[in-house]
């Protein structure tokens, strides 16, 4: 029951910090923006993300024993927590929250720093990543880092899929023998928890970017940190993990280029808006919480048992493929699985050639000659 308190303490610094933080943002009035994409309609503090932040900086000091790796995260992580701030404060333009970015990934992956040396694929299939490996490990990270961002649009969204993604993470750990990611995992998700108490639909405060941009930068290293010397499919299991924000993002990508936008150019067509319409902002979260908790569980089985994990993973594919067809989140013209079997059924609705020959001689043919 070690890990209990990995969970704890955290979760405590967090949940007292939190509501002097409102405070605090109230007399700074430092509010989320409200506009016609905003889903809340009155001023709510937007710098909860401070309380995860402090909660886990203190939470690491208690219980962690620093090394090199450690110390990257930790600099890195707080230069975007840095980043974030100043922009939930003076709403920067988006090349300097980019520039924020690009700085922390730099820190930490420079200099002998955390990189993905190495792809793993099936059948035994390896790819040294050799002169690009910095470029693919900045992409990952900063990836995955904006992916993060971009889900915080309901309340408790963001926060409860990283706790769900950082238990799993902390379990499949257990099963590596990575007491270290085990311990760092557990810390960042009690620190998220304390927190989700009062951003939990109706949410009274937000983490803003600095509490969004700091969970997504710590995760993609630990996912990088704790699996790029794994003997599974590297890369393989974080993906899952971290299935609906990259998801989100990449049809965000598809639909603002099909359209002519900017990435940069906020729409009301992501994941989490898409499902809103339809079944309530509560519901919504309740739903993407389930699916990113069978990623995970696609992903843990993976490595108990591969077949299983495998099939796993190709029914729920074909679910999200569906649901992207169906609800046009990316574009009205993106049907590909929906068009095959339409196709195919017309073809197995088609009458052969024999019948089309028989029906035109019965129609020419009179009643009685039949």
């Amino acid at each position: 029951m070690e890990w209990l308190k990995y969970l704890l303490i955290p979760f405590l610094i967090s949940a007292l910090i939190t509501p002097v933080l409102k405070k605090i943002a109230y007399r700074l009035e430092i509010y989320a923006e409200m506009n016609e994409r905003t889903i809340h309609t009155k001023k709510i503090a937007r710098i909860g993300g401070v309380a995860i932040y402090v909660a886990f900086i203190v939470s690491m000091a208690m219980f962690v024993k620093v090394d090199d790796a450690l110390n990257r995260i930790l600099l890195a992580a707080t230069i975007m927590f840095t980043g974030g701030l100043v922009d939930d404060m003076l709403n920067l333009k988006p090349k300097y929250k980019l520039a924020f970015q690009c700085a922390a990934a730099f820190i930490l992956i420079s200099f002998g720093g955390i990189t993905l040396d190495t792809i793993r694929l099936p059948l035994g299939i390896t790819i040294n990543l050799g002169i690009i490996s910095m470029l693919v490990t900045f992409g990952w990270v900063i990836g995955i880092t904006n992916a993060v961002n971009l889900i915080d649009g309901l309340d408790g969204l963001a926060g409860g899929i990283s706790v769900i993604i950082l238990v799993v993470i902390a379990s499949l750990a257990v099963l590596e023998g990575r007491s270290d990611i085990m311990m760092l995992s557990l810390i960042l998700a009690g620190s998220t928890l304390g927190f989700l108490i009062y951003n939990s639909h109706p949410a009274s405060i937000f983490m803003g970017d600095c509490g969004a941009l700091f969970l997504g930068l710590v995760i993609s290293a630990i996912s990088l940190l704790g699996f790029k010397s794994s003997t599974f499919i590297t890369l393989g299991v974080p993906i899952l993990l971290l299935a609906i924000p990259i998801l989100d993002t990449i049809s965000a990508i598809i639909r603002r280029k099909l359209s002519g936008k900017s990435f940069s150019d906020a729409d009301k067509n992501h994941l989490h808006h898409v499902l809103m319409r339809r079944f309530g902002h509560r519901n919504t979260v309740l739903i993407l919480y389930s699916v990113t908790g069978l990623f995970g569980m696609t992903a843990y089985l993976y490595i108990v048992n591969k077949a299983i994990g495998l099939v796993s993973l190709c029914v729920l594919a074909i679910g999200v493929e569906l649901f992207l067809e169906i609800s046009h989140m990316i574009s009205p013209q993106y049907h590909p699985i929906l068009s095959t079997v339409d196709m195919v059924l017309r073809a197995l609705k088609k009458p052969s050639l024999e019948e089309e020959l028989e029906e035109k001689l019965d129609e020419k043919l009179p009643e009685h000659e039949i």
